[in-house]
């Protein structure tokens, strides 16, 4: 395919409105702002978040206290159901073979396994987390768990 042959899909491409070029454009006389008042000023217009003077939604509610939301530890799940699928026996279930199955994108997240479906394959894992049902599960089929990195965040 030659770089001259690429078109964008039927549709994409629109072309822009042009405002303020008499009435049979479509956009013309007062071009789309309205009658009069700040919003149709050049230059007019309020800041984000302006109510007209009235106290904006922002300094009503109150903020108070502590968030833990810059430092929370997203872990990226994985269930037994959809490894049960995608290995053999004896195989070792680590954030490489995770990615290497496809059941993983490349990311700097913890793995943490949950236990949702069924394993009835013999399995090593070598992952960050794992919920104590999985944790059950992985030992009843016989598999063996070997916790990588983080443990606190179980």
């Amino acid at each position: 395919m030659e770089e001259f042959m690429l078109k964008p899909p039927v549709g994409a491409a629109k072309k822009k409105k042009v405002r303020g070029r008499g009435y049979s454009s479509g956009k013309g006389a007062r071009c789309g702002r309205g009658n009069k008042g700040q919003n149709a000023r050049s230059g007019g217009g309020v800041r984000v978040g302006f109510e007209g003077g009235q106290m904006p939604l922002y300094r009503r509610i109150a903020r108070r206290g502590f968030t833990n939301a810059p430092f929370k530890r997203e872990n990226t799940i994985i269930n037994l159901g959809a490894i049960n699928r995608k290995f053999e026996e004896n195989e070792i279930v680590s954030k490489e073979t995770l990615i290497s199955k496809r059941l993983l994108k490349k990311s700097a997240a913890p793995v943490k396994i949950l236990g949702a479906g069924k394993l009835e394959k013999k399995l090593i894992f070598k992952v960050e987390n794992i919920s104590a049902g999985a944790q059950k599960k992985i030992e009843v089929a016989g598999g063996t768990i070997e916790l990588q990195g983080e443990k606190e965040n179980r």
